[in-house]
């Protein structure tokens, strides 16, 4: 009679991922309490076990022992996914063998852009879509209806099913190179228990598919939900298991940016930025045009500034108002720039540059964009367009300004100070502000003129 195999008990933190071997009110790594979940692992046996232990990165024979001088030196073979912002995002294009992880919130275009994906991939292998979480109609519907995809009729495959073994199954008899797993949370594994969702299932189910797919060199895509807080949903030990994790950022109605949180084949500092329309994800080529209001005459209170964002330089437009204050209380508000930068600068003004605001300000960054609370860059831009609102001068649309200001008046370095005035000078800016120590020869090339800013009191002088 053959064994049964034994099963491994742990309970596993929802939060973090961590691993205890019994039951506790408390996860001793986050400190969050009664987020313990039980997880069952089932020993494979015997001959799945030797066929896992041919695991390794895209199914090479990992249990052997060798010097470094032993191994040889693979190149990374990469697919062009021809969406040239998921392709920079990944690090050059998707590569083979590995596995994708992507969130984002409800609608933020997970399902759209993977769609587009599968349809592109169609053309150069066998690619699968496997949607746990809507009828195969309806993913029908909106592929042909609403994003008209071009795809190779014989390669593009669809499947609705949330058994992940079946899955499996199917993968393989259709010898399907690219696979699409849509979503983690509506799979479910014999092997774990639990509903589909819990903790259990979705670690196993990852798991899983991840020994699946470096044993066959299939590269795999998973779609993963996200928390009210827009954090990755289920244990912590995910983005261990996967090679790269995507998540989709919505900055407003259309705008949408891709960051690489982890990435073993590329860059994490690169930003993919997109559309949304009705035909689907689309991907900007020039942001800084997209950022920018596109008025062409000056105005009074608007500011351009040149941001890092990643590795990416992005031109901003910072507008302001500032308008007399009918209440006992002077307001604040800021939209896409950090609240206590802007009090901080007012404040600023005030003691340093002499300048009375007992006025209502308001700030907004075109473009729906968010700079973090860590972002500083912007500082410059935000003061000259304070002024230029407060003493209702125009400002001329070819300058830009780049610059931190600290509690002293003093207008600090930023990183990156070359390419930000690269970046500006390449878009037509004539005239760009940066901090004194930031400047370099190099930045005065095709006719610009470089104003450097050492005080608060220098952006005063040269705005009059």
């Amino acid at each position: 009679m053959a064994k049964t195999p034994k099963t491994k008990v742990s309970f596993l933190c929802s939060e973090c991922g961590a691993n205890f071997p019994r039951w506790q009110g408390q996860c001793n790594a986050c400190k969050a309490w009664n987020t313990l979940a039980e997880f069952k692992e089932a020993s494979l046996p015997s001959q799945q076990r030797m066929i896992a232990s041919q695991g390794g990165y895209a199914g090479t024979l990992g249990n052997t022992v060798k010097k470094m001088s032993e191994v040889s030196h693979v190149e990374l073979n990469k697919i062009d996914t021809q969406i040239g912002e998921l392709d920079r995002v990944l690090g050059n294009g998707l590569t083979v063998g590995s596995i994708v992880l992507i969130s984002g919130d409800p609608g933020a275009g997970k399902t759209t852009i993977l769609t587009q994906l599968c349809a592109n991939l169609s053309k150069q292998m066998v690619s699968m879509y496997c949607t746990a979480e809507e009828s195969l109609e309806q993913f029908k519907s909106r592929a042909i209806e609403r994003l008209k995809i071009d795809f190779i009729e014989d390669n593009l495959l669809l499947m609705s099913e949330y058994i992940v073994s079946n899955i499996m199954e199917r993968a393989l008899e259709a010898k399907v190179k690219f696979l699409i797993i849509d979503s983690i949370q509506a799979l479910e594994s014999e092997h774990c228990n639990g509903s589909a969702g819990s903790v259990s299932q979705v670690k196993g189910c990852a798991q899983e598919l991840s020994r699946f797919s470096k044993q066959h060199g299939i590269t795999l895509i998973i779609i993963g939900h996200v928390t009210k807080g827009s954090d990755l949903a289920g244990p912590k030990t995910l983005e261990h298991i996967v090679d790269t994790l995507l998540h989709i950022e919505v900055n407003d109605s259309i705008i949408r940016t891709i960051r690489a949180s982890k990435n073993r084949f590329g860059d994490v500092d690169q930003v993919g930025i997109f559309q949304m329309h009705s035909k689907g994800m689309l991907s900007v080529d020039n942001p800084s045009k997209l950022f920018l209001s596109g008025a062409d005459e000056n105005v009074a209170g608007s500011a351009i500034t040149c941001i890092r964002d990643g590795n990416r330089n992005l031109l901003l437009e910072v507008q302001c108002l500032v308008s007399e204050c009918e209440a006992e209380n002077q307001q604040r508000v800021s939209i896409g720039l950090s609240f206590n930068r802007l009090k901080m600068i007012t404040a600023v003004l005030r003691k340093h540059g002499r300048i009375k605001l007992f006025h209502d300000v308001y700030v907004n960054l075109v473009g729906g964009l968010k700079l973090p609370e860590t972002d500083t860059s912007a500082d410059l831009a935000i003061a000259a367009s304070l002024i230029s609102s407060l003493n209702d001068k125009e400002m001329s649309r070819k300058h830009c300004f780049m610059g931190e200001i600290s509690l002293s008046g003093e207008v600090r370095p930023i990183n990156g100070g070359v390419p930000r005035v690269n970046e500006a000078i390449k878009h037509g800016f004539e005239v760009i502000y940066i901090p004194k120590a930031n400047y370099h020869k190099s930045m005065e090339v095709n006719g610009a003129k470089i104003i450097q800013i050492e005080k608060i009191g220098d952006l005063l002088e040269a705005l009059n």
